[in-house]
């Protein structure tokens, strides 16, 4: 994790930065599949953890060489006239280091309900008995809306940010960039 990458969000009339974002991130995400990397993290520099969103800019975090050949690859099509992609540059010496981890919320009662039939053989009644209406939980957290590749369903990926660390941690990201073990420098 000694180099980074920030790719700013332009201002557009017709799109709101939250759907540039999750446009972006998207992308992102197939690139990072299509690459196969475990060694690409991401943070959110201009964003705040309190729920209220990213910020305009995404930092890729990993080697000069993986960062390279992300880059080299065609993940960014269409996202170029959105997006001012900076310049590869060293982390900074004195960087803290921050996990950036995948949340997962159950929220959706009819989805919970589904799998209560589903697993535990009940009726769509019991379920419904088991499962009252107010029954998804709710969370503050950041998330970006993105469309399932394999089901075609959309979902929210809430991303937890972790306490300020002075110690980098070791470990794989997976194909959002996200880790619940390594950090990335955060400055």
């Amino acid at each position: 994790m000694d180099h980074y990458l920030d790719l700013k969000l332009l201002p557009d009339p017709e799109f709101a930065a939250t759907q540039l974002m999750s446009a972006l991130f998207a992308k992102l995400h197939r690139g990072l599949v299509e690459l196969g990397s475990t060694a690409i993290g991401i943070s959110f520099p201009d964003g705040d953890s309190a729920g209220h969103g990213f910020g305009q800019r995404l930092r890729l975090h990993g080697s000069a060489a993986a960062l390279d050949q992300l880059l080299a690859g065609n993940w960014l099509k269409g996202m170029r006239d959105h997006v001012q992609l900076g310049e590869l540059a060293v982390v900074p010496a004195n960087a803290q280091h921050r996990r950036l981890r995948r949340v997962q919320v159950d929220s959706n009662p009819e989805r919970l309900r589904r799998r209560a039939i589903k697993r535990h053989g009940l009726t769509e009644e019991q379920a419904r008995q088991r499962i009252p209406d107010h029954a998804g939980k709710t969370t503050a957290l950041p998330f970006i809306d993105l469309r399932s590749q394999s089901s075609g369903q959309r979902f929210r990926l809430f991303i937890a940010q972790g306490p300020l660390q002075t110690n980098p941690q070791p470990g794989t990201f997976n194909a959002y960039g996200l880790s619940h073990e390594a950090t990335v420098p955060w400055f």
